[in-house]
C-alpha cells in the first residue's frame, strides 16, 4: 500500500505547495506511481500541474463520497492528480454537521492508495478541517519552513496539530520532518528559520536546503512542474536531492 503524506503550514508563502509538485514530479520521473491530491481552494498544485480540469474533482470527493481513484487525472508530468478549486471553500462549512467529518477523506481514499506508490496531499494554508482530513488520512507530514521567515507560534501549532491529530485520530501519523525552503545563506531570517526549525523539530529537519529560486516562480506561472520547464535549474536539482533524501528514509522508516 502507497504511503499517504501529507504537506501542511498554516502560513501561505511558505514552499508547501511548490513542495508537493516538485517532489510528486521527481517521484514520477523516477518511474514511481504517484498520485497527487490538490486539497487548496486556490488550485495552486491543479495549475501547476497543467490545470487539468475535471469539475474541481476533490470538493465532490469531500461532500458527495466520491471515491478518489476514480477522479484522478494524469498529466504530463506522469503524476496523477484529482484537482481543486474556489467551490473547496465551502467544503469546511458543508461538512461541519457531517458525522466523522474528520475521517472523510480517509474513507474516500479507499482501495486508491494501494493503486500508487505514494499519495501526497497539498494542504490549505490553514489547520481547518480539510488539513485535519489530510491528517487522519496520512501516515507522515512534510512542514515545509520557509527561509524568509518564520514564526515560532506558527511552527509550534503545526507541532501541536500533528500531536492532537496522532493522539485523537490518527496513532500513525509522524512529523516525515521539516524541510527549509526559499532559503538564502546570505539573509539573517535564514539563519533564523534555521534555528526555529531545529528548536521545534529536533532531528527531524531534511538535510536538504531548498533555495530561492525564480525558475521554481516562472514553472508555476507556466503550469509545467520543474522537471518539464528547467530540470537543470538550481530550484530542480534541490528538489530532486530532495526527492532522494525523502525515498532514503521513508525506506528507512525514520
Amino acid at each position: 500500500m502507497g504511503r499517504v503524506i501529507s504537506f501542511i503550514n498554516q502560513c501561505a508563502g511558505a514552499g508547501k505547495t511548490a513542495t508537493a509538485v516538485s517532489l510528486a514530479a521527481f517521484l514520477a520521473r523516477r518511474g514511481l506511481r504517484v498520485l497527487l491530491a490538490d486539497l487548496s481552494p486556490d488550485g495552486g498544485a491543479t495549475a501547476w500541474l497543467g490545470g487539468v480540469e475535471t469539475g474541481g474533482a476533490m470538493y465532490g470527493i469531500l461532500t458527495e463520497d466520491e471515491q478518489i481513484g476514480g477522479c484522478a487525472a494524469e498529466t504530463e508530468s506522469g503524476v496523477f492528480l484529482v484537482p481543486a478549486g474556489g467551490e473547496l471553500a465551502r467544503a469546511e462549512q458543508e461538512l461541519i454537521y457531517r458525522r466523522d467529518r474528520e475521517k472523510l477523506l480517509r474513507a474516500a481514499l479507499g482501495q486508491a492508495a494501494r493503486q500508487y506508490d505514494f499519495v501526497l496531499l497539498d494542504c490549505p494554508s490553514s489547520l481547518g478541517l480539510l488539513t485535519i482530513n489530510a491528517l487522519t488520512a496520512s501516515d507522515g507530514a512534510v512542514i515545509p519552513v520557509p527561509g524568509t521567515g518564520a514564526e515560532s507560534a506558527a511552527l509550534e501549532s503545526l507541532a501541536e496539530t500533528v500531536t492532537l491529530v496522532r493522539r485523537h485520530l490518527n496513532k500513525n501519523l509522524r512529523i516525515e520532518g521539516a524541510l527549509l525552503t526559499m532559503y538564502d545563506v546570505r539573509a539573517a531570517s535564514a539563519g533564523q528559520a534555521a534555528a526555529e526549525a531545529e528548536r521545534i523539530f529536533g532531528k527531524r529537519i531534511f538535510k536538504t536546503v531548498i533555495p530561492r529560486s525564480a525558475r521554481l516562480a516562472e514553472s508555476a506561472a507556466q503550469g509545467k512542474p520543474v522537471t518539464l520547464y528547467d530540470p537543470k535549474c538550481m530550484g530542480a536539482r534541490a528538489y530532486e536531492a530532495f526527492a532522494e533524501e525523502f525515498l532514503k528514509k521513508s525506506a528507512r522508516g525514520d
